[in-house]
């Protein structure tokens, strides 16, 4: 027994030398490097040979050196601590529109409906030429940004030119504080089936999604609800575990922190009682939905609450936390990575491996590992959330890309906008044919070109003959192929007519019906919501995708 103490306390003891040994080390060389940064700055203040701008090359410094850790730790300083708060409560001072550069000037894309864009009388495609004075022509997307936000119920002179009227206009806007919800949009789909759309997760969304939720159950009656988290990248945890929340009892665990400092390990339970326990879920997810959203679809899965339709998601398992700094910065740190009811980890990177290049890469299926749900069934750690029923997008043609990216589209409802004062509902609105001519014939006189990548293979094609000196054989088909696949404008407007009239139809109700008009139609052409509307509808299909497989 005292050998086996005595072997004991010596263990301990190398166990302490060696951690004290390796803090010490680990603070020396925090300190010499530290030092040896603040030499180098003072050498290229005194010697460099043009004036340097110190808060530009330390501040791309930072962000370097915070980037080599994983891109979700940032240096967040004062200037921009509004992107913060938007960012965590979904409010923020300003106009209320969303902009973009084209050419040389910024241009309004959208404007939020009921705010001050909207009732001060902007309207999208808008080019803005100056804020209180100040020209903006040739300033960039976070300049213009930044003067049309400012403090609540101040004014913005906001001088516009507006191509539908070929004017330039005077608007005084007050600027008011806006907020952004979370629940987008809700309502019913097909027969009495409830559906939820959240775009993010900030200090109200749980709050929102219960709102929306008692709605829909009591005016409308709902059997079964699907909650859309396509596109949405995630937010708070805390909204994450209320969302669940509402669908699961309370005390069930949901998910576990791990960091490296012990006090950053928490155990996350329900803590409320819930609202629905029994009603069938769908929840729609894809390859942009992470963070807090893979939060919300995984502990469904691992707990067989929902059935999770779509595709993969991004693969985001790291919890950030914010540290203030000096001079009223803050740090956003990754301090934990978090695990999901099953005990997997979602995180499908890992920023602590990289290649002689620096990369990182995704980590394969093949080193994934399996878990089991609450009722057996198989899920996977190490690549996001893989969905129980895949949803296959149909491909975008290439010329609707280009139609959208060159502002086509965009400028065409812009015009209609302009010679329509109202349209049909939201969902009853169609372009006529007469008026999609006026747009293919708009194109032309544009002189619209675009790429196709069956041609680029062939120009591929041509080299690689050209080098292995194929070309003298090859050369008449090649330039036969190179005839047939010349671009065709009428033809391909017709071959795609339903995909480019339907984006056409999109952003002209926009206009009329702001976002949520928009929404609205498109969760009656969605097919990825319709085909979770069957998987609802059908309760043996709902049944069987939650069961183990035999």
């Amino acid at each position: 027994m005292k050998h086996t103490l005595k072997l004991i306390s010596i263990i301990a003891l190398t166990l302490i030398l060696s951690f004290s040994a390796n803090a010490q080390k680990q603070n020396f060389e925090l300190i010499k490097n530290n030092n040896i940064f603040n030499a180098i700055l003072k050498e290229l203040s005194l010697f460099y040979v043009d004036t340097i701008d110190a808060e530009k090359i330390i501040t791309k410094g930072i962000n370097s050196m915070l980037y080599s850790l994983d891109p979700y730790t940032t240096y967040i300083p004062k200037s921009e601590e509004h992107d913060l708060k938007f960012m965590t409560t979904g409010e923020y001072a300003g106009v209320g529109a969303l902009i973009s550069q084209r050419d040389s000037l910024i241009q309004i894309t959208s404007i939020y409906e009921g705010n001050p864009a909207q009732k001060d009388g902007m309207k999208v495609g808008d080019r803005i030429l100056e804020i209180n004075g100040e020209s903006m022509v040739g300033k960039t997307n976070d300049y213009v940004s930044e003067h049309l936000r400012g403090k609540a119920n101040t004014l913005a002179v906001i001088k516009v030119e507006r191509p539908s009227a070929d004017s330039i206009i005077t608007l005084n806007v007050t600027r008011k504080k806006i907020y952004i919800p979370a629940v987008s949009y809700y309502g019913v789909t097909r027969d009495d089936v409830g559906y939820i759309y959240i775009s993010s997760f900030n200090t109200n969304t749980a709050a929102e999604v219960k709102e929306a939720l008692l709605d829909l159950k009591k005016n409308y009656n709902i059997k079964s609800l699907i909650i859309d988290l396509r596109g949405n990248p995630g937010g708070l945890l805390n909204e994450a575990i209320g969302v669940i929340n509402l669908f699961v009892q309370k005390g069930e665990k949901i998910l576990e922190t791990r960091g490296r400092l012990k006090e950053l390990e928490t155990i996350y339970k329900t803590s409320q009682k819930p609202i629905d326990t029994e009603i069938p879920l769908a929840v729609l997810i894809d390859d942009e939905s992470a963070s807090a959203s893979e939060i919300v679809a995984g502990a469904f899965q691992d707990l067989d609450r929902a059935v999770i339709v779509g595709n993969r998601s991004f693969g985001k398992g790291l919890v950030q936390s914010t540290r203030p700094l000096p001079y009223e910065g803050t740090l956003k740190i990754t301090t934990a990575k978090y695990y999901i009811p099953s005990g997997r980890l979602i995180q499908a990177i890992d920023y602590s491996h990289r290649d002689k290049d620096g990369k990182t890469t995704r980590i394969p299926d093949s080193l994934t590992t399996e878990f089991k749900t609450a009722a057996g069934r198989i899920v996977r750690d190490g690549g996001g959330i893989t969905p129980d029923v895949e949803y296959k997008y149909p491909e975008q043609s290439n010329i609707l890309y280009y139609l959208t990216i060159d502002y086509h589209i965009f400028d065409f409802a812009t015009q209609y906008v302009a010679t329509h004062p109202t349209i049909a509902s939201a969902n009853e609105f169609v372009l006529t044919d007469e008026e999609y001519n006026q747009f293919k014939e708009q194109l032309k006189t544009k002189n619209f070109t675009y790429d196709r990548e069956s041609l680029k293979l062939l120009e591929n094609l041509k080299e690689v003959a050209k080098f292995e000196g194929y070309i003298d054989v090859a050369g008449e088909t090649i330039a036969t192929l190179e005839k047939q696949l010349e671009h065709n404008l009428d033809k391909d407007l017709d071959k795609f007519k339903e995909d480019i009239k339907s984006r056409l139809e999109m952003d002209i109700v926009e206009r009329y019906y702001y976002k949520k008009g928009v929404m609205s139609r498109g969760v009656e052409q969605d097919k990825c919501i319709e085909q979770a509307v069957d998987i609802l509808k059908d309760s043996i299909q709902y049944k069987q995708i939650l069961s183990p497989k035999k």
